[in-house]
């Protein structure tokens, strides 16, 4: 009875001690709106990702851990995987180590340079088309030219992660990928079907976040050669108010050989956008103008207002209307027109 009743001790002890070695988290969120669009009809649609995300840490002893995280991208109005023919870990898929000398990790995720950009522009990288995120606030830039059409643009397979430790507000991160088509056809109608990298991506971002401050200079080349750097800072002015202001300049000089570029863009490609957020108790507004100027086409212009309202850490309400003047996207017609988009919706935090 006695060795029983040690030994139930026993496992007690050392499951207690696996209990405080590893833990895994579930995490996620889903957001929903109605949308509207200039000459389109109201939907239903989004303003943030949706994702449903693991991850987890396992400590190794002297000051070593082992981390991982899948997040798998779904469509709040039908369920489906983002997309509907997206990967299942469209978000991430990584593996790694932390430590002393900073954290390494392997497998997929956003470049090092559009996790620190996104940082710097008013919508605080939110993917929606109010946002800045995805086109002005990277002057039109793609990580990913090579791989299918229905992939995010902001992410790499295949590749390695370094990040360093941060040392009195300051930090390196860094990426490089494989030099391989990750199963095309092409981005958009510009590369065609089979296009073969003609160098390995690499991705450097460098951060001082300290007090008031914040700065940030990246720098990203992909597999097809076409290059994009970054200059950003972000200053609380108040506790209430914040400010910030991106400079990105994108070079496609280099492209694939006897590929034209199309009618709307450039070999060069300049774009900068100054926004701000001030916080008035449960209630967040954000606003935000930008131009990109392609080389030898029309500027894009835009300008977005926002609004946030907190009902809970974990739950707001917003409202965003937005007005962008530029090239037409249909066909790639060198034509200016104008879209106003506005969307109202819930987003919650799990």
């Amino acid at each position: 009875m006695k060795k029983s009743l040690m030994a139930v001790a026993l496992f007690g002890a050392f499951a207690g001690v696996a209990h405080a070695q590893t833990a895994v988290q579930i995490y996620g969120n889903i957001d929903a709106g109605i949308q509207k669009r200039s000459g389109q009809t109201l939907s239903i649609g989004k303003r943030a990702s949706n994702t449903l995300g693991f991850k987890g840490t396992e400590d190794l002893g002297n000051g070593l851990k082992a981390l991982f995280q899948l997040e798998i991208r779904y469509e709040p109005d039908t369920g489906t995987v983002e997309n509907g023919s997206r990967p299942l870990f469209q978000g991430q898929s990584r593996v790694g180590l932390q430590g002393d000398f900073g954290m390494v990790r392997i497998g997929r995720g956003l470049t090092p340079y559009q996790e620190t950009v996104g940082a710097f522009e008013p919508f605080h990288s939110l993917p929606s088309v109010s946002g800045f995120y995805t086109d002005l606030a990277v002057a039109g830039y793609t990580s990913a030219p090579l791989d299918p059409v229905t992939n995010s643009n902001n992410r790499w397979a295949n590749a390695f992660w370094y990040n360093s430790p941060v040392v009195s507000g300051f930090q390196l991160n860094t990426a490089i990928a494989s030099k391989e088509n990750n199963g095309g056809p092409a981005y958009g109608t510009l590369y065609p079907a089979g296009a073969q990298a003609s160098a390995n991506p690499f991705s450097v971002s460098a951060t001082y976040n300290n007090g008031p401050a914040a700065v940030m200079l990246g720098y990203e080349r992909n597999a097809v050669e076409s290059k994009v750097w970054s200059i950003g800072a972000a200053f609380n002015v108040t506790p209430a108010l914040k400010l910030t202001g991106l400079y990105s300049h994108h070079d496609q000089e280099h492209v694939l050989p006897g590929l034209a570029l199309p009618a709307s863009s450039g070999p060069t490609t300049k774009a900068w956008v100054l926004g701000a957020n001030y916080t008035m108790g449960p209630g967040k507004f954000l606003a935000g103008y930008g131009q990109k100027d392609p080389e030898g086409s029309f500027k894009t212009k835009q300008f977005s207002l926002g609004y946030e309202y907190s009902l809970s850490k974990r739950t707001y309400l917003y409202v965003d209307a937005s007005r962008k003047d530029g090239p037409s996207s249909q066909a790639r017609r060198n034509i200016d027109e104008t879209i106003n988009f506005y969307t109202i919706g819930v987003n919650h935090s799990f």
